[in-house]
């Protein structure tokens, strides 16, 4: 089927996610939706949340997407059951990588970086209850780091300082495993890596998703079978094209302002 597959964040964030799937998914179309505007979602209240996901939601699917990817570890906490309940169309949640860091950590302690919205939702602590148990979670919320990765400053002092009081009380606890809670985070990886000692394994959830939505594909019988290798990725922002094209920078992609 050749119907794009629609992806929404709060911002430039989620297009760590949009990587994985394309590196998975080599010739399906995507069309993804940066709501910069309204960035961060993890300051706003629940309502203000889903009223967003389920603008994002009826845009993608003018646009004939047959699944959505929320590539918004917030917007699922938060709406994802909502949308699953009033929409037809298969849809990809992102949670924080509990259960892999239960699974590998060796001191039985994980360090958990998200925002505030994510660290406050029901799914969030369901699923830390479901995978955690007798591992101890130290939860740190991230205030500030997407606003200035969202202003394209990634590797700048006021983002070095910033990771540095949350990173520090996590690894006096001895966490060996850092959940990076929010899309957005994976572009912190080379500070955090400078940062945290180099026994803590840094863990996010691209790669689980992107062969979640293959599975979903599959199963559904929605994956492209065009022969064609050149997939057309349409990117709209309500903001600034040109911080989105500094995160995605790829010949094949179409960068448009859109206000919504």
């Amino acid at each position: 089927m050749d119907s794009p597959i629609g992806i929404f964040d709060s911002g430039v964030g989620g297009t760590s996610i949009w990587k994985e799937i394309t590196k998975l998914l080599p010739i399906e179309r995507t069309i993804y939706l940066a709501d910069s505007r309204h960035a961060p979602y993890g300051e706003k209240r629940k309502e203000k949340i889903l009223e967003r996901c389920i603008n994002n939601v009826e845009l993608l699917l003018e646009k004939d997407c047959k699944l959505i990817v929320v590539a918004c570890n917030t917007a699922t906490t938060n709406a994802i059951d909502y949308l699953r309940e009033h929409y037809s169309v298969p849809f990809i949640g992102i949670e924080p990588a509990i259960k892999p860091a239960a699974l590998q950590t060796k001191t039985k302690k994980v360090g958990v970086l998200a925002t505030k919205g994510t660290l406050a939702s029901d799914l969030f602590n369901s699923t830390a209850k479901l995978h955690a148990s007798g591992i101890e979670v130290f939860e740190r919320e991230g205030r500030g780091l997407v606003e200035l990765i969202e202003a394209g400053k990634t590797a700048s002092e006021e983002t070095e300082q910033l990771l540095k009081g949350y990173l520090h009380p996590m690894v006096q606890e001895n966490v060996d495993c850092m959940v990076l809670g929010c899309t957005h985070y994976p572009y912190l990886i080379p500070v955090l890596e400078k940062l945290l000692p180099p026994h803590v394994k840094i863990i996010d959830s691209g790669e689980a998703v992107a062969r979640q939505t293959k599975n979903v594909l599959e199963k559904k019988e929605l994956l492209n079978s065009a022969l064609s290798r050149n997939p057309q990725y349409v990117f709209y922002t309500n903001k600034d094209l040109t911080v989105l094209n500094t995160f995605v920078n790829r010949k094949e992609t179409k960068i448009s302002f859109l206000d919504f």
